[in-house]
């Protein structure tokens, strides 16, 4: 072969290498036209005041070089932090998507058809009783006849999918991952409507029983707020007693544990600085440190017992294991600032479904759930549905042996199979995470309402395609481009060792 290449005249080698080129012209163009030249442009105008408003065919002005003020003005100022916050608000739901991606690949990795029967006449009955329940809700029944739909759907997606197996399921699932965004943006944002929306129809009856519990016997909600704290404080301890156990067992470094470590604290210091749950913080503060100080404690005296791993060992399973944790906690620490609020919002007039879309309180919430919707069904899924297939069946049978229950067979066999791609799953969601929230904020709210849904990629729509502030709308893409670059590097580092492992 060396000699067959050798025995190619020059001439001849040029030629060929020029024919290949040409052939690649087309996409060089593009790449440098369409990637390459903007990426370029856009770092030089994040140095310029370019602003479409006064540098335009129309006036005389040209735009400047400025140096770093945009960069220091995107620091000082309050809008980039704030719409920061707001994006990581958004990807605290990257946990419970996580998580309910792995309950729904679990599911779906077991058969579910239905034995013998006629499925397809099920099928048919139940497609009778949801034409029945649109046209009841169609000509009348309001709400009534909306909530009765709602739960024929359900019923219907439950036949169907016990008849159908698998494989109707997998496709329901993986459905809301190929629908048009911007169809599925306006069918929540109609879902949403405070007064003829399906999902207020719903929770408005649930609202009127609460609120006439909470009138009646004020005292159950203060047990279930207090019930919230055990909770909470329940999870921070189960999740520093695992991580202090992995320490110990020498699969956690010292270095690795600190990061953990400090997002499983967040929630706690969230209601300190939010100011959720008012009445209960001294205790969650009081209880957050006595947890941390004996795990502290006993992990400082173990220490001359157990060989020290590497310092950065264990990482990635310390990693995706508090962010599930700290994720559980959000949830309790929100279920627990509306136990302690509901009485006093029950006896000023009631309870009343909120207008979702339109209250600042209320608008990240209702984009989170609908992103949760979204995340169950996604290439999530797909992931945990393949790594499933891969956990080795000698296992489970050795687990069986040894007269494991089936948590005890999940936490013991088949999450730490899973770790490194949970570990993958979490790294590539925290990166769109940080890329994400344009299309819902623009089709749904429109970055309102005042700025409460705007998020970084959509700031920098505002900033470039709404005020015309093309050097500023820069500066902040770059400072984008940082983040997710600092997230890439942090993959480069950890991802190789926990995801090929």
């Amino acid at each position: 072969m060396a000699e067959s290449k050798r025995s190619v005249p020059a001439a001849k080698r040029r030629r060929m290498l020029w024919i290949a080129l040409a052939f690649l012209l087309p996409n060089i163009i593009g790449v440098l036209t369409f990637t390459v030249f903007p990426v370029v442009f856009s770092l030089l105008m994040s140095f310029t005041n370019w602003d479409l408003t006064q540098h335009n065919m129309f006036k005389d002005a040209t735009p400047r070089f400025v140096g770093l003020d945009n960069y220091v003005e995107l620091i000082s100022g309050d809008k980039f932090l704030r719409f920061f916050g707001n994006t990581l608000f958004f990807m605290m739901s990257i946990p419970v998507g996580i998580m309910l991606s792995l309950m729904a690949a679990i599911l779906l990795s077991k058969n579910v058809r239905a034995g013998g029967g006629r499925p397809y006449a099920w099928l048919l009955a139940t497609a009778v009783l949801v034409a029945s329940c649109a046209v009841l809700a169609a000509v009348g029944l309001g709400k009534t006849g909306m909530t009765i739909l709602l739960v024929s759907t359900a019923a219907c997606i439950l036949l169907a999918g016990v008849t159908g197996g698998l494989t109707f399921y997998r496709t329901l699932f993986y459905t809301p991952h190929f629908v048009g965004g911007v169809a599925t943006f306006i069918l929540w944002k109609k879902l949403y409507g405070k007064d003829s929306g399906p999902v207020n129809a719903a929770l408005q009856p649930v609202l009127d029983v609460v609120g006439s519990t909470a009138n009646a016997t004020p005292v159950l909600f203060t047990v279930l707020a207090w019930l919230g704290v055990t909770l909470l404080l329940s999870v921070l301890a189960l999740g520093l007693r695992r991580l202090r156990i992995m320490w110990t067992d020498g699969d956690l470094g010292s270095s690795a544990a600190v990061l953990p470590v400090i997002l499983m604290l967040i929630p706690v210091a969230a209601s300190v600085l939010w100011r959720f749950a008012e009445p209960y913080r001294p205790v969650l503060v009081g209880g957050t440190g006595l947890v941390l100080a004996y795990h502290f404690i006993y992990a400082w005296k173990a220490s001359e017992k157990f060989p020290a791993p590497h310092r950065n060992e264990g990482f990635g399973n310390g990693l995706v294991l508090s962010m599930l944790l700290m994720a559980g906690q959000f949830i309790l620490l929100g279920l627990l600032a509306a136990a302690g609020n509901t009485p006093g919002m029950a006896a000023d007039g009631g309870l009343e479904a909120p207008s979702w879309l339109n209250d600042t309180r209320f608008a990240k919430p209702a984009l989170m759930i609908m992103g949760i919707w979204g995340a169950v069904g996604s290439n999530s899924m797909l992931l945990y549905l393949a790594a499933l297939t891969n956990v080795p069946g000698e296992l489970y049978e050795a687990a069986d042996i040894d007269g494991a229950s089936a948590f005890q067979r999940f936490w013991n066999v088949t999450w730490p199979q899973l770790a490194p791609t949970t570990f993958f799953i979490s790294v590539m969601g925290v990166m769109g995470g940080l890329q994400g929230g344009f299309e819902m904020a623009r089709v749904m709210t429109e970055g309102g309402p005042a700025g409460a849904t705007t998020t970084l990629s959509y700031f920098i729509y505002q900033e470039g395609f709404e005020t015309g502030r093309l050097g500023y709308a820069s500066a902040v893409s770059w400072a984008l481009f940082i983040l997710v670059f600092g997230v890439t590097m942090f993959n480069w580092k950890f991802g190789n060792k926990y995801v090929n492992d």
